[in-house]
């Protein structure tokens, strides 16, 4: 129970910080006017040191100018025109730019938005989606997680339970036990259901060991230590069925109380309302799945017992029916062979 409990504990941990992860920060639509190629193809500039003129193939980067000195002129690349005012390639002819004319780059530079800031991601416990759920849940959520934490151990521990039990049961070797009764060998019935781990043939059995003694009480007490072993963790299952929705509704009343506490302040009051309410909802929600999710199994699993009490007590009326009728015959078998002595009279 033990290490069921921290494999429970291992793996509630797991699934609260591995899944629902916060998405990447969405990246910045390209400019309007630009295709996806120029968008791809355009690179940020990187400063020239000055005396250097710029590789074929990549913008020249401007230098500021020194306080009280003229800018100074960088050589245009091979194969471009040069810039009004500045001396052109050798052997090039250039020709001045009409006034007011803008490259189509510098117009779908000057229309292009700012680029976001890229904000500060946040750690791995706090982009995760349960844990600021459970964050906003309020105090009331840690005996509900404590809740959610029992009930799934114990629904695990039952389901595996009876997995067991299902696949110990035996009833050929149940029959045969019965024959064997049946045929008035209660040796062979009793060498049958020993070792077995089927609870109607360990009750079986102990009644046949004591039959002796007391049948009925034999048979009472293995029912009844079989019954107790099926019905084990029932009582809890009913306590946190009806624990999770009081647990709930107590969040949703200390989530109302905090929304209400800030209705005089005009300035946080939606804010921190909004948040009372938040409160009030998740606490609720996860009080009900919790109940929800221990329901059924319990219902399930005393369905489970009903049938096993049910197949110990039948079980048990054919032992006794069967050994009385044996015992009866045995008596009359004794009765009829008993010699018969008679006192005549004489005249």
């Amino acid at each position: 129970m033990k290490t069921l409990l921290a494999t429970c504990l291992c793996s509630l941990a797991l699934a609260l910080i591995s899944p629902a992860q916060s998405p990447p920060p969405a990246q910045a639509p390209p400019a309007a006017g630009t295709s996806p190629a120029a968008a791809a193809q355009q690179a940020p500039a990187t400063n020239v040191p000055p005396g250097q003129a710029a590789a074929p193939g990549q913008p020249a980067a401007q230098q500021p100018a020194a306080p009280g000195q003229p800018a100074a002129q960088q050589p245009a690349a091979p194969g471009q025109p040069g810039a009004v005012g500045q001396p052109g390639a050798p052997g090039a002819v250039t020709s001045p730019a009409p006034a007011g004319a803008e490259s189509p780059a510098a117009t779908a530079a000057a229309s292009a938005p700012p680029a976001a800031s890229p904000a500060a991601e946040p750690g791995l416990l706090g982009s995760n989606w349960l844990i600021d759920k459970f964050r906003k849940g309020g105090p009331v959520m840690w005996p509900i997680l404590i809740v959610s934490i029992i009930a799934l151990t114990v629904v695990i521990e039952r389901i595996f339970w009876w997995g067991g039990r299902w696949f110990r049961r035996d009833p050929k070797r149940i029959e045969k036990v019965f024959t064997a009764i049946e045929n008035g060998d209660t040796a062979e019935a009793s060498r049958l259901a020993r070792g077995s781990r089927d609870p109607v043939l360990r009750m079986i059995w102990n009644g046949l060991n004591h039959q002796h003694a007391s049948l009925q009480g034999a048979l009472q007490v293995a029912a009844g230590i079989e019954i107790k072993r099926a019905g084990r963790f029932l009582v809890v299952m009913d306590t946190l069925v009806t624990l999770a929705p009081l647990l709930g509704l107590l969040g949703t009343i200390t989530g109302l109380i905090r929304s209400f506490s800030f209705l005089g302040n005009e300035e946080l009051a939606v804010q921190a309302v909004t948040g009372g309410i938040a409160e009030a909802l998740i606490a609720t929600a996860c009080g009900l799945g919790i109940a929800i999710f221990a329901l059924i199994p319990f219902n399930f699993f005393t369905s489970r017992v009903s049938n096993l009490e049910f197949e110990l007590q039948t079980a048990a009326t054919n032992l006794e029916v069967m050994l009385g009728a044996q015992t009866a015959e045995r008596e009359m078998e004794i009765a009829g062979t008993a010699p018969t002595t008679g006192k005549g009279s004489s005249l």
